[in-house]
């Protein structure tokens, strides 16, 4: 009892914002790097024009759910690689890695398969079709970067689940940088480049993601810290059975991230139905929702490898303490993020387009944008807590529900039936993120108080013996 309590005490809780600060804050500037290439993009393409734009916004959801489902996959292996970092056993480390990459760039093979089959029937979605044109082509390009992008983010988590979250920040703010200059010179066609309009702007992205894959590979076979899973990768086989152990804690996490992201992809298509100027505001926003998004995000991945490396050596009373930590942590950057939505609204909004319909669709859309701030970093966090102790499965029913049986309706319901039209979609986000966020408290508690128990019971049999 008296160990309890004094695990349980201010003083362990200090030490714990201060791990999950000293691992989320790489991320976190990583996120912000992202952010502002997002922010960059939807600038240029928005002051680019307004077809422009809504057709940018029409692809990039699609795209979205790809994209996502293939970062919720390689996400599987960061509880994995943490546990055995945990361990210490770093050669097991990188056969993990070998059979994530292997199965990362199945899935990416895959889904560039699927999203190819779903560009032939682009016009099937009910969008204006001024757009169409644009966005074909635009389409054909973002097509291309799904396997670049599936091979850094396998090298990206399993830096991330020993604890090294600065390397892949290094390397994604290099890469996001060289991004906003590609779009610059070829979205406008400066210094002798070629006026590509949004085409440009996928080109650029097309190029900044594969040199990403290319140098966090290479940072992998030249650093003294991974030299260990490097050799492991190019010379040992990983085995079925270590293939199967992947996919198994990566195919309910890409379900989950995939199903959530379908909602806010059916939230664009819905928009669409309402007209451009109602696509493009939706797009304006989402890219403003991701200065929260992403920053709950970096916390909610600390949580995760921190649970993880508690889970390996079976610390309970640590796993707990840091989930809760790193809630807190996500309340105040909730509260910062509102502040920035309340007070910069209309300075925002005129950032990404000059369109005044525009901009006064986007504005009405800033209320119940700050109205779910607080459940998304409720459900990041647990997702991520639930993530790190490799218990992932109840993530499947829970997004289905969520998202699926609850959202969904309730979008339609809210846009449609109300004729609340993009505000409507942004409402229902909140509804949806609310059940989420309830379910996965449930069942966090219930997995770690069954855990606990066991790991009780593994210790009293030894004691018997």
């Amino acid at each position: 009892m008296k160990g309890i309590i004094r695990k349980l005490t201010p003083e362990t809780y200090l030490q714990s914002y201060a791990s999950l600060l000293k691992i989320g804050f790489p991320v976190l500037v990583t996120q912000i790097g992202v952010i502002v290439v997002s922010f960059a993009d939807t600038m240029m393409v928005g002051a680019y024009g307004l077809d422009e734009l809504a057709a940018a916004a029409f692809v990039n959801s699609l795209f979205l759910i790809a994209v996502v489902m293939l970062m919720g996959f390689a996400g599987g292996v960061t509880p994995l690689i943490g546990a055995l970092y945990g361990k210490g056993d770093h050669h097991e480390g990188g056969l993990t890695l070998r059979a994530s990459l292997q199965v990362n760039v199945i899935m990416a093979t895959a889904f560039t398969a699927i999203m190819g089959g779903i560009y032939f029937f682009l016009d099937k979605f009910g969008q204006d079709p001024d757009i169409l044109p644009l966005a074909r082509e635009y389409f054909l390009i973002i097509l291309f970067t799904m396997i670049p992008m599936a091979v850094f983010n396998c090298f990206q988590q399993t830096a991330n689940g020993t604890t090294d979250t600065a390397t892949p920040m290094w390397i994604i703010l290099g890469v996001d940088c060289l991004n906003v200059i590609g779009n610059y010179l070829l979205i406008f066609g400066k210094f002798g480049c070629p006026e590509m309009g949004l085409s440009g702007a996928g080109l650029s992205t097309l190029v900044s993601r594969t040199l990403g894959a290319i140098a966090i590979v290479a940072v992998f076979a030249a650093r003294k810290r991974y030299r260990v899973y490097w050799n492991v990768l190019k010379s040992e086989h990983a085995g079925t059975k270590r293939r199967k152990t992947v996919w198994e804690t990566s195919y309910p996490l890409m379900i989950q991230s995939g199903v959530e992201c379908g909602l806010w992809s059916m939230g664009a298509v819905v928009c669409g139905w309402f007209g451009k100027v109602q696509l493009a505001a939706y797009q304006v926003i989402n890219t403003i929702a991701q200065l929260g998004f992403m920053t709950y995000m970096s916390f909610g991945w600390a949580t995760s490898i921190k649970v993880a490396n508690y889970t390996g050596t079976g610390d309970y009373p640590g796993i707990r303490r840091t989930t809760s930590a790193g809630l807190h942590l996500n309340y105040i950057l909730c509260v910062l993020a509102s502040l920035a939505f309340i007070f910069f609204t209309k300075d925002l909004v005129h950032l990404f387009t000059p369109e005044e319909d525009v901009a006064r669709a986007a504005i009405l859309l800033i209320p119940p944008l700050i109205l779910y701030q607080f459940c998304d970093a409720t459900q990041l966090t647990y997702v991520n807590a639930l993530r790190g102790t490799s218990e992932v499965r109840p993530l499947l029913w829970i997004s289905l529900v969520s998202y699926l049986v609850v959202g969904i309706p309730f979008l339609l319901f809210m846009a449609v039936t109300l004729k609340l039209e993009s505000t409507g979609v942004y409402y229902s986000f909140s509804g949806a993120l609310l059940v989420a966020s309830v379910l996965l408290f449930i069942v966090f508690r219930r997995v770690l108080n069954r855990k606990e128990a066991e790991n009780e019971g593994e210790i009293n049999a030894v004691k018997t013996l």
